[in-house]
């Protein structure tokens, strides 16, 4: 059983940086993992993946170029945000899931943290 614990959220201004992170426990870290996000009013989407070893990632066209995930042998998870807009605004969650599935699938990750509000004003 993964458990996963992100923090780092908070309010920031428009085309300010905020770096998310998420603390993974449990037997394994052999786990993909990725972000999504849901903001009020819209279903849940997604951020960004990266594989287990890091070697790949993946990420929405809304986010691309301005946001970075990466992830350390501490089992910590990142979501770098720069250049934030309004539109970003949304509670982010972190998720981990096995080798099978889809990296943009939020079916298949069976893992998810609390989530973390992220609020960007004008």
């Amino acid at each position: 059983q993964v458990q996963l614990v992100e923090s780092g959220g908070g309010l920031v201004q428009a085309g300010d940086s905020l770096r998310l992170s998420c603390a993974a426990s449990g037997p394994s870290t052999t786990y993909n993992m990725g972000w999504f996000r849901q903001a009020p009013g819209k279903e849940r989407e997604f951020v960004a993946s990266i594989t287990w070893v890091g070697l790949y990632t993946y990420y929405a066209d809304s986010v691309k170029g301005r946001f970075t995930i990466s992830r350390d042998i501490a089992k910590m998870l990142y979501l770098q945000m720069n250049n934030l807009k309004p539109e970003d605004t949304a509670v982010y969650y972190c998720a981990a899931r096995g080798n099978s599935g889809s990296y943009y699938r939020q079916n298949d990750y069976p893992y998810w943290g609390q989530g973390t509000q992220v609020t960007v004003s004008i």
